[in-house]
């Protein structure tokens, strides 16, 4: 999986190493709150390490989940991912494309969230993605900030995806022309400057 570098941050794919911080991350209630309907802290460290290796499994010239790091450190900050969303149960069509994020504590309030977000985003624009979504828990208005900071939309509420209510945020990613441009999603429907190389890191 690639890496893909902005001012402050590196994002590169997860490692075995990386188990202690994924592990203090995701044991935290606060951090996995919003994480889904069946996402609970982890108990055992085995757990970050399991999940670390379907973390790298992604594998794919758009898509991918990256342990996000401060570039001139190396100190792990969160994750960020960019992969199709689930649908709920009964919707059909293809899944959008999501980005997601979540931080730990210590690293929130800097920007890297956005940041890194905004990397990933113009990465995937590149590479052919036309159009990103995010969903959030109504109640979680620093993901909210962050999606308007990113430039997106917002569409209103939506039970199509993970099978719980959510808000929906769209962006398009490319200046194609209209009739060639990938629609976004509509609430309640039931349908769907970085820069590279792992020298760059810390």
């Amino acid at each position: 999986m690639r890496t893909i570098v902005s001012d402050r941050l590196c994002l590169r794919p997860w490692e075995e190493t990386d188990a202690d911080f994924l592990f203090d991350l995701e044991s935290r209630p606060e951090t996995v709150r919003y994480l889904g309907p069946h996402a609970k802290p982890m108990t055992e460290r085995s757990e970050a390490i399991a999940s670390i290796h379907r973390r790298r499994a992604l594998d794919h010239h758009v898509h991918g989940i990256w342990a996000v790091t401060v570039k001139a450190t190396g100190d792990l900050v969160g994750n960020l991912l960019l992969k199709p969303i689930p649908l709920s149960t009964g919707t059909g069509g293809d899944a959008p494309v999501e980005i997601g994020w979540h931080l730990h504590p210590n690293a929130q309030g800097a920007g890297y969230a956005t940041e890194a977000a905004q990397a990933v985003l113009a990465d995937a624009s590149t590479r052919g993605l036309l159009l990103a979504i995010a969903v959030t828990d109504p109640r979680n208005a620093a993901s909210q900030r962050v999606c308007r900071r990113l430039g997106m939309q917002e569409r209103g509420v939506t039970k199509a995806y993970y099978d719980e209510t959510n808000l929906l945020f769209t962006k398009a990613l490319s200046a194609t022309p209209s009739e060639h441009r990938t629609p976004p999603p509509r609430a309640n429907s039931k349908a769907p400057a970085a820069g590279h190389g792992r020298d760059l890191c810390h």
